[in-house]
């Protein structure tokens, strides 16, 4: 069994929790966690996730967190590690079919900040640092990514390949989560 790292507050006593984002609105500023033990749902606050490096978490991904419980109910204080979302069925994305998963796997990562994302189009663009050049982002890639969105200026690392219509990622990963892997 998993031991909880130590609060992060003082005189503060938190507890590991392993489970599922229920839902997460980065426009509201938090969602809510589901503990794969039961009992209610867990409060994620967008300073949180942004202390973890990431503005916005997919529904449904695997998620460790430390708890407190308040006054409030439970909540998150601290994010210990977000699963990759489990393989999803092929996208529409034909250049990303074409290629296939040992061939994306073997891309590097690269460094990127978010140009701009709009999550009602279903799409958007970063650069990757040292070049000028765009490159898509789809939305179904930012979601098999274990993402929901993307704010202006966020830094992000991409596996990118040269599709037909120009540069597309096929993978999105916070800056954070990016390195320590």
């Amino acid at each position: 069994m998993r031991m909880a790292a130590e609060p992060k507050i003082s005189g503060e006593i938190s507890r590991f929790v392993a489970g599922t984002v229920k839902w997460f609105d980065p426009a509201k500023g938090y969602g809510f966690i589901v503990a794969d033990s039961g009992g209610g749902d867990i409060l994620l606050h967008a300073n949180v996730l942004r202390n973890y490096g990431q503005s916005s978490i997919a529904d449904g991904v695997a998620i460790e967190v430390n708890v407190q419980d308040t006054a409030r109910g439970a909540q998150a204080v601290e994010i210990l590690s977000i699963a990759k979302p489990a393989e999803q069925p092929a996208v529409s994305l034909e250049d990303i079919v074409d290629l296939g998963g040992a061939q994306l796997n073997s891309l590097p990562m690269e460094p990127a900040r978010v140009k701009w994302f709009d999550k009602s189009k279903g799409f958007g663009f970063a650069n990757v640092f040292g070049s000028n050049d765009d490159v898509f982002i789809h939305i179904e890639v930012l979601r098999m990514s274990g993402l929901a969105d993307l704010q202006p200026g966020e830094a992000i690392c991409l596996r990118v390949f040269d599709g037909r219509r120009g540069r597309m990622a096929a993978e999105v990963r916070s800056w954070e989560a990016s390195i320590s892997s």
